[in-house]
């Protein structure tokens, strides 16, 4: 990610109250203050933006004082979907309705995500469109943000194409226990996978879109490449160095080398500034291999030694021993102790 605050965009209120989700109470459960949709724009940190959608989930589930659709963070996902309506959308997901297809907006979207979420989308226009989402290392979303997300491309498929399009397939790290209404509205089974992710079949990825209009586009991309540039100039060296190793540590690549190719800097360009906020790369490098290990281990469905290819490590061993001049403990025992 290219910094650590993002834009809360004031039409959320509207979002929330077609839900009868009364925004004050989901700003006070947050500890958010009062006139945050006031503010322009309204940013939130990681943290605060994580418990904007835990808050969301509790006054708009059952354990909501509010009068909000019940059910779980499944059920609330769906009824986001279908309540999504164009006045809910904030400028970037509005330049993605403006596309010629799923496809283009994917693309779009993909690229000016970083103003309004801490998530990075991983596009593959192969055979199939597969869009995967990339959460920040070590924290892991609130299941109603990561629901809606899903459920957002196929909402935005039928809005703009007017056709009941359908997910080809869906994959979450722990599947809900009660997905029917989930799938009923995606269209397809939830699977477990290392990713969330959606898939649209060939066809429906270059389905025309009815709203595309490429007047309104130039429009919004000066804008949205300069609040980009300004994102990227606010966020410090060591940010974006642990971005791009997030990048090349599954690649089997955490050489410094790596990093100033994908940041297009100098090794000594590079060191300088990191010393001059105080750190190395080397501490970066660990920092951020530590984040990225504990929260591989939380999940199931990877193995100790793919951990640790994962963190661009050529085995097993010396992943060992750093996690435990990291943490005092080995892999194996902090998975146990979760």
């Amino acid at each position: 990610m290219a910094g650590d605050n993002f834009d809360l965009d004031p039409s959320f209120t509207v979002l929330l109250r077609d839900l009868g989700i009364r925004p004050a109470q989901v700003l006070r459960r947050a500890g958010l203050p009062g006139d945050t949709f006031a503010r322009q724009p309204a940013e939130l940190s990681v943290a605060d933006y994580y418990r904007f959608w835990a808050a969301i989930e509790a006054e708009g589930g059952s354990g909501g004082s509010g009068d909000g659709v019940g059910g779980g963070a499944d059920d609330l996902a769906v009824a986001i979907g279908e309540a999504i309506s164009v006045e809910h959308f904030s400028p970037p997901i509005f330049a993605a309705m403006c596309s010629p297809d799923l496809r283009s907006a994917a693309g779009r979207l993909a690229r000016y995500k970083p103003l309004i979420g801490p998530v990075r989308l991983e596009v593959d226009a192969g055979s199939e469109l597969t869009i995967g989402y990339r959460w920040p290392a070590g924290q892991t979303p609130p299941a109603l943000l990561a629901s809606a997300e899903l459920v957002f491309w196929v909402a935005l498929a039928r809005i703009a194409t007017r056709e009941q399009v359908r997910a080809a397939r869906v994959t979450m790290p722990e599947p809900p226990a009660n997905p029917a209404a989930l799938e009923r509205y995606l269209g397809c089974r939830v699977r477990a996978g290392s990713t969330y992710s959606v898939a649209f079949a060939a066809a429906d990825a270059v389905r025309p879109f009815l709203t595309e209009n490429d007047a309104m586009w130039r429009i919004f991309r000066p804008d949205l490449r300069r609040r980009l540039a300004d994102l990227q100039a606010n966020a410090t060296t060591a940010e974006r160095v642990r971005a791009a190793l997030v990048e090349t540590l599954p690649a089997g690549d955490a050489s410094i080398d790596a990093v100033t190719g994908q940041l297009a800097v100098s090794s000594r360009t590079l060191q300088r500034a990191l010393h001059q906020e105080g750190t190395s790369f080397k501490a970066v490098l660990a920092s951020t291999r530590e984040n990225l290990a504990r929260h591989y281990l939380t999940r199931d469905d990877l193995r100790t030694a793919e951990i640790a290819f994962l963190l661009g490590y050529n085995d097993t061993t010396s992943f060992y021993r750093a996690f435990k001049t990291w943490t005092g403990v080995t892999p194996d025992t902090a998975r146990q102790g979760r």
